[in-house]
């Protein structure tokens, strides 16, 4: 599931640096706002989720001379704090290109339209969703996507459509060149999702995040459940509906095969509750008509009895017939997982050649740090995967696996903690840090987690989230952003849980209710805000498929943004978003706890550019080329700096697009 990390870090740059960078900031006044002629990333992750652009202006000898060529500014910004708006935004948009224009989607689920040369607006659609939920992810929109209907006339309303899902539960259809609904799909351009999920505690338990997924006809949605709340969570179904009418055409809630409808708890509409949700970007593969669905948990994330055995699809990567919706093949990445390493990252998808046969390939990132290369036709892996002893212990033993899956060495990108790897700014916190870890549980990842404190390394933060990895097809090379911040995480005995935070917990508590246990977890912080353990806290790992090795990896991020004093120490900071690699040798990097936006090179992990940003990069960049009216042409890097309101991150609502000077 998504979580609503709990990372409260304490320090912030000084007010003075901060209102520099802010003064730097303002959005430009558009020349003009038109349509354009440009090059193709017509879907959240670019084509295949590879988050790749075959652009090459921009090069490793001139990106030192890019620069803001526009700013756009939304207005929606959220810090939690009042009384109608209690949950905070995250600006984690990626844009779209549509029909000439750059289509993006804010924390309030607002879709707006710009033009990609100047940032000028074209129109925007403000679906007024319900912002006094509780939202447990937040107020969130990671992307919309696209449809466009081969059998309309040109200038029909309506033939390209924009596909976006809300915060409050509904999939909307928008007309791509006025902005308006399109009235002829579900009502008057509406579903509402929540019916038929179950009943929820409150506004929010149920919320959509991610992008819609298109193939053929078809427009297909999960949706994110609130963390341990309960046994008989609202479902995780996975439902698809014909892209003009609405019309649901099946669906799937993700229940074991041997699940008994008519015996277990289901919602009004049959669908089974507590499944695993669908919280990430799902990706479409059209030559062979399935969806690779990534899946989260069943509920609760941390305690369960087993009977039925609701994780059967959890944890997965499960491929779908776009047809039927049944399930083809399905890889578990966590067998019985009690962590909450759900999977939210959008897999890629490339083709192979190994041992001179080409396979059709999916790679799958994972909050354990593991990557792992799947066949997408059978689900097999294409790079060995060993199934490894793992320790079986506690109030879990009995619906713990003893075995769990490992990819080698070089596609495991997190590293683990052990109670000798305490770190400290001072002799004071580095002190403090020890005690903690060795009065805790610890050991290698999969150490179950009991009455006592453990330590989960890598923790339900990742590992790799939702930003997943960017995958080079025509060097073999993929990129991960991994964050290494444990958390502290043990279950509670019902008749002992008060469910008072300061008591039992700092940050966060979790009922767990239908369970034994009730939950407590935090991160692994010292009392300056920073982690515990030894840096570096953020890393950008370059894997080479072809030799099976890592190519470099960097710590990414300083703690300037972070730590009581601003020092730009290239320590690696944590984050959340994905990376770019680019046809020239590039790889753009936000992502971290800290105003930056990075470039490396490709080949080497060098860092060749950054700039400043005046809010934190949780986001992935995607890049396009726009041709000019003389038959010349520009390359932009556009990134949402917007923060994240949960984790402390500096809030903001821009979006920057960066180009070589003209």
């Amino acid at each position: 599931m998504q979580k609503r990390f709990a990372l409260m870090l304490l320090g912030t740059v000084s007010a003075s640096l901060l209102a520099g960078c802010t003064d730097r900031f303002e959005a430009t006044r558009a020349s003009s706002a038109e349509r354009r002629e440009t090059s193709s990333w017509s879907e959240y992750g670019g084509g295949a989720g590879k988050r790749y652009s075959s652009e090459t202006s921009i090069t490793p000898d001139n990106v030192e001379q890019l620069r803001p060529e526009w700013i756009y500014r939304t207005g929606d910004v959220s810090t939690g704090e009042s009384a109608t708006m209690p949950s905070g935004s995250a600006f984690q948009n990626t844009p779209i290109l549509v029909e000439g224009a750059l289509v993006l989607c804010t924390p309030f689920n607002r879709v707006i339209a710009l033009d990609p040369l100047t940032g000028g607006e074209l129109w925007q659609f403000d679906p007024e969703v319900d912002l006094r939920g509780n939202y447990g992810n937040q107020l969130v929109c990671r992307g919309v996507s696209q449809w466009q209907d081969p059998m309309t006339d040109l200038r029909s309303t309506c033939r390209t459509r924009i596909f976006t899902n809300t915060n409050d539960g509904y999939l909307l259809a928008i007309d791509a060149m006025t902005g308006k609904l399109c009235n002829d799909f579900g009502s008057g351009g509406r579903i509402n999702l929540n019916r038929g999920v179950g009943e929820q505690d409150y506004l929010g338990e149920y919320q959509l995040t991610s992008p819609p997924t298109v193939i053929g006809n078809l427009v297909v949605a999960g949706g994110a459940i609130s963390d341990n709340r309960r046994v008989d969570a609202p479902s995780g179904v996975v439902r698809a509906f014909d892209t003009r009418s609405g019309r649901q055409i099946w669906a799937n809630d993700l229940a074991p095969p041997d699940f008994d409808h008519a015996a277990e708890p289901v919602s009004d509409e049959g669908f089974a509750l507590g499944t695993p949700n669908v919280w990430g970007p799902m990706i479409a593969d059209e030559d062979r008509q399935l969806i690779y669905v990534p899946t989260g948990n069943p509920s609760p994330d941390y305690y369960r009895s087993g009977e039925p055995d609701m994780d059967y699809y959890g944890t997965a990567i499960v491929a779908v017939d776009a047809t039927s919706g049944e399930v083809v093949w399905h890889f578990n990445a966590v067998i019985n997982d009690f962590w909450d390493y759900d999977i939210g990252a959008q897999p890629s998808l490339i083709d192979l050649e190994i041992d001179g046969q080409e396979i059709p390939a999916l790679v799958a990132g994972t909050k354990m740090g593991f990557i792992f290369v799947l066949n997408r036709e059978t689900g097999d892996p294409v790079i060995d995967v060993e199934y490894q002893q793992v320790s079986v212990e506690g109030p879990l033993a009995a619906q713990l696996s003893p075995v769990q899956p490992f990819p080698p060495e070089a596609y495991r990108v997190a590293p683990e903690v052990s109670a000798d790897d305490a770190w400290g700014m001072t002799p004071f916190d580095r002190s403090e840090c020890s005690d903690i870890l060795e009065s805790a549980r610890t050991g290698p990842i999969y150490t179950p987690i009991t009455e006592d404190w453990t330590v989960v390394a890598p923790s339900n933060a990742g590992g790799i989230n939702w930003g997943g990895v960017a995958v080079d097809p025509e060097r073999n090379i993929i990129v991960a952003r991994s964050s290494n911040i444990p958390f502290l995480v043990r279950l509670i005995r019902r008749e002992d849980f008060t469910g008072r935070k300061g008591v039992e917990f700092s940050v966060e508590l979790a009922r767990q209710a239908g369970t034994p246990y009730a939950m407590a977890r935090q991160p692994l912080l010292s009392s300056w805000g920073l982690p515990c353990n030894k840096p570096p806290w953020g890393l950008v790992t370059a894997i080479d498929i072809t030799t099976g090795s890592q190519l470099w990896q960097v710590p990414h991020g300083t703690v300037r943004d972070i730590s009581p004093v601003p020092l730009p120490w290239e320590l690696g900071v944590p984050g959340l978003g994905g990376p770019l690699i680019t046809a020239s040798g590039l790889l753009f990097l936000g992502a971290a706890w800290e105003n930056v936006l990075r470039a490396y090179d490709l080949m080497t992990g060098e860092e060749l550019w950054q700039s400043r940003l005046p809010a934190g990069p949780q986001a992935t960049p995607m890049s396009y080329r726009v041709t000019l009216d003389d038959g010349s042409s520009r390359q932009f890097v556009v990134i949402a700096s917007g923060g994240h309101s949960t984790m402390g991150s500096d809030l903001g609502d821009y979006l920057i697009a960066f180009a070589l000077p003209d």
